[in-house]
């Protein structure tokens, strides 16, 4: 690879964890294209826990709809597993369910970023372009462990303070919830 494309994600190692092996193949493409240096893929939360084991990866983007366990069930678990390879490693969780109490559920799970479906190149480096530049330090409290939530530069109050439950958040909304740009409870 010539210096004129390097993106500087040489050295990124990904797991990718989708059930749909379409997707797996599209978030592949999509990472080596960006420069990612490797990408490993895991068609369910076993097999990606299993994954974790023979490498740790420096970023998980997981599905949220996956069976037998889905991707909140995937994040608790390494969140909290006491063999969990790595609790802190930052996960991204991809979804087309994108109502604000699905958004704030996944925060509660201890993702690090959620991305929209459908996705696109775009979308997917800046989550990566978020972990690396603003990560967000972990928490430890007696109900709660992961990436802090209330990491806030805007204090909203009175009717910008929080969305109408389940209504559909646009991408900028997203990103605004998992930065900490809302209240937190």
């Amino acid at each position: 690879m010539s210096k004129s494309n390097q993106t500087g994600l040489e050295k990124l190692k990904v797991l990718v964890v989708d059930d749909h092996r379409n997707m797996r193949d599209l978030m592949k493409f999509l990472l080596t294209g960006l420069g990612v240096g490797y990408v490993s893929t895991a068609p369910d939360s076993a097999a990606a826990f299993g994954e974790m084991r023979a490498f740790l990866p420096d970023i998980v983007f997981a599905d949220w709809a996956m069976e037998p366990l889905d991707g909140l069930d995937f994040v608790r678990l390494v969140r909290k597993a006491s063999d969990s390879p790595d609790p802190f490693v930052p996960i991204v969780m991809m979804s087309g369910h994108t109502e604000y109490s699905r958004i704030i559920e996944a925060r509660d799970a201890g993702i690090t970023e959620f991305l929209a479906k459908p996705l696109s190149a775009i979308k997917v480096a800046q989550r990566i372009e978020n972990i690396i530049h603003r990560p967000r330090p972990f928490v430890r409290t007696a109900s709660y462990f992961g990436p802090d939530r209330r990491r806030q530069t805007k204090n909203f109050r009175g009717t910008e303070r929080r969305a109408p439950p389940d209504s559909l958040l646009t991408e900028s909304e997203i990103n605004a919830l998992l930065s900490g740009d809302e209240d937190d409870e």
